[in-house]
């Protein structure tokens, strides 16, 4: 029985270590995406239309879309995520954490009312609907 008990135990305390060397041998676990593609575009979890503003330079690290833009364009808030691949998180100048896709920030627009809303691609000649 005790035979038995060692016998399980070095099992599993080796199956165990073959997991943890998983994350080495193929790169970082893969976390849930802060969004997905619905119909083209980029939609947060809410479905609800994700843009990009033409302002903010990609890669910069930062958004240009800040204090009474924020509130037309709410951004797409990284609240504990961790980046992955195309998604990048960049620092406001609030101090809040902004989801970026391929360097580029993300927002809702305000004047979407449901999900499939497109209504903010174009505005102002700087807004586009974030795509894949």
């Amino acid at each position: 029985m005790t035979m038995i008990r060692l016998v399980a135990a070095a099992a599993t305390a080796a199956f165990l270590a073959g997991c943890s060397t998983m994350e080495s041998m193929y790169g970082s676990v893969a976390h849930p995406a802060p969004a997905r593609t619905y119909d083209g575009a980029l939609v947060g979890a809410n479905d609800m239309t994700l843009y990009t503003f033409d302002r903010d330079p990609a890669g910069a690290g930062r958004s240009a879309c800040n204090g009474p833009c924020a509130t037309n364009w709410p951004p797409l808030l990284a609240d504990g995520g961790s980046a992955s691949g195309d998604w990048t998180i960049v620092r406001r100048d609030d101090g809040r954490s902004q989801w970026a896709y391929k360097g580029k920030p993300l927002y809702y627009w305000a004047k979407d009312r449901k999900p499939g809303d497109r209504t903010g691609d174009g505005v102002n000649g700087a807004w586009r609907v974030a795509r894949p």
